[in-house]
């Protein structure tokens, strides 16, 4: 069965077309890639059955031999997946091209911060030339010690084999002032950062129309 058999609302095509992107669920960006489905099966049913087995995280990390033996993928998805996954990971190394030097170029990484309603924590994993590995939300919601755990911010850094850690996040209100708890919460990833031998280069606390650098005001 193929994507255009399906009922029009059932269609991920017509829906990313209409409401972009950013409306599809996990399974629906699956099955755009994989296109079409198998023996009576939708490729939106082949996808959510390898959503249930492989998280999206965890189908990235697949090689294309592990991937193409995946029941309705073949070699041919499998290097489509792979290739959308490498597009991605190029566009985020290649955000700022000569490496996170600066809380400008941490600012703009993650631009897309500015339009958030909600407190996001975006970690920043770098490699010893301080270019990007991995863009990760460590969390949503208002900042508090308790809510942000040096395993969250750090456990991904391990498994990049980060060298360094770029944090920033915004604040909804528009005014990039730190809170007592960015503080706080700063100073023990610092803390946790030299127990591991990853550094934290910077925390920056994006407004509406300015930033503040927590490097630049001693914290770290």
């Amino acid at each position: 069965m193929k994507i255009r058999d399906l009922p029009r609302h059932s269609r991920p095509r017509e829906k990313l077309w209409e409401h972009g992107a950013p409306s599809l669920k996990d399974v629906e960006l699956l099955a755009i890639l994989l296109r079409t489905g198998y023996q009576g099966k939708s490729a939106v049913e082949v996808a959510r059955r390898i959503l249930g087995r492989y998280s999206l995280h965890d189908l990235f990390k697949c090689s294309v031999g592990e991937l193409s033996k995946l029941k309705g993928i073949g070699k041919s998805r499998a290097a489509a997946i792979i290739a959308a996954y490498e597009i991605v990971v190029r566009s985020r190394s290649g955000i700022v091209h000569d490496g996170i030097l600066t809380a400008a170029d941490i600012v703009r990484a993650v631009g897309f911060l500015k339009s958030k309603k909600r407190e996001h924590l975006i970690a920043l994993y770098l490699d010893a030339r301080q270019r990007v590995l991995d863009v990760y939300t460590v969390s949503i919601g208002t900042l508090t010690e308790s809510l942000v755990h040096p395993r969250e911010v750090f456990a991904p850094a391990l498994a990049q084999h980060a060298v360094s850690i770029a944090l920033a996040h915004n604040h909804p209100s528009g005014d990039p002032e730190p809170s007592i708890d960015d503080i706080a919460i700063t100073r023990k990833l610092v803390k946790a950062g030299e127990l591991l031998g990853i550094s934290l280069l910077d925390h920056v606390i994006i407004g509406k129309d300015r930033f503040v650098s927590l490097k630049e005001r001693g914290v770290v």
